[in-house]
């Protein structure tokens, strides 16, 4: 059976835990396989990427990484 949550994709939420504490942001992606969610503009990480043909130079690129969803708490708003 599929786990269900109360924060869904679109939802304000804010995050209580972690070095994030205190920001809030929207919820872009809900991960039920890894009890997570990916909130914008949070838990923030600088990723390797190889030269592709889209992209010939490769680099680092800024990206939003999964943050436990106890971590979270839903906000009015």
């Amino acid at each position: 059976m599929a786990k269900k949550f109360k924060i869904k994709r679109g939802d304000k939420v804010m995050i209580i835990a972690g070095d994030d504490k205190g920001k809030t942001g929207e919820v872009l992606k809900v991960l039920p396989k890894k009890d997570a969610v990916i909130v914008s503009g949070c838990k923030i990480a600088k990723k390797a990427i190889k030269p592709t043909e889209e992209n010939k130079e490769g680099g680092f690129v800024n990206k939003e990484m999964p943050i436990h969803i106890s971590n979270v708490k839903k906000v009015e708003g």
